[in-house]
């Protein structure tokens, strides 16, 4: 199993508030992408420390497992924790107040994808040359699409397409949302945060992770993702069964 990752800046943002974490078990990979938010300093601090801590806490929380422990539940502790470091540092700064993150983070092991998020940070399955968005976004776009207000089209330039509605970081408590499903030869996931699904549109997310090697694939959707305006922080994880 392999993973890779890229983030950049993009064109107009003067910081990235985007950060996230990749890494090898012993018998499978993950990673996690955060998106900051909240004022010039809160965005980036929320986004790495969350990918920070998730990241500890779950390789520290793996390492510990007994047989009774599923990796859900090692995964939807790491977030809590991760949830807890944003908001205790929120609280100690006003400074900070209010800020949060975005969480996608995968783990490929024993023949699974397993995965949590909060937020409109997404999860993509590329297999067999068809790819399919594993998370639905919490954001106001979405309820209104679940709701019928608006229709998928619609949704993609509407004007509260960045407004979320679940991050970590701004609660004391959070909710995340869990998927799994059984992994194939050469499926592929693709963690990226919305400066990328915002900006590279599902036919060339098709062509770049189905053409090319997980490591050039993360530079070329960084580079499309520019090309194409740039208008936000730009993060790519690619794992691959």
């Amino acid at each position: 199993m392999l993973v890779s990752a890229k983030t950049d800046v993009g064109k107009v943002r003067s910081e990235n508030q985007d950060a996230y974490a990749v890494g090898h078990l012993t018998d499978g990979v993950f990673g996690v992408v955060c998106d900051g938010m909240g004022g010039a300093a809160g965005g980036r601090i929320a986004g790495t420390t969350a990918a920070e801590v998730f990241s500890s806490a779950f390789t520290a929380l793996y390492e510990q497992r007994d047989d009774e422990t599923s990796l859900r539940e090692i995964m939807e502790e790491a977030a809590r924790r991760a949830n807890a470091a944003v908001y205790d540092l929120s609280l100690l700064n006003p400074e900070l107040h209010g800020m949060g993150t975005t969480l996608v983070a995968c783990v490929i092991m024993d023949s699974s994808i397993q995965i949590v998020h909060a937020g409109d940070s997404r999860a993509y399955l590329l297999r067999e040359g068809t790819l399919s968005q594993i998370t639905k976004d919490h954001s106001m776009v979405q309820m209104l699409v679940d709701d019928g207000y608006i229709s998928e089209e619609q949704a993609q330039n509407h004007m509260y397409k960045n407004i979320i509605t679940r991050a970590l970081g701004t609660e004391e408590k959070v909710d995340v949302d869990f998927d799994m499903l059984d992994a194939q030869e050469a499926d592929c996931i693709l963690l990226c945060s919305d400066g990328l699904s915002n900006y590279v549109s599902h036919e060339k997310l098709i062509e770049i992770l189905s053409d090319n090697d997980i490591d050039k694939a993360a530079d070329l959707l960084i580079d499309t993702a520019n090309e194409n305006g740039g208008g936000d922080n730009i993060t790519a994880v690619i794992l691959k069964v």
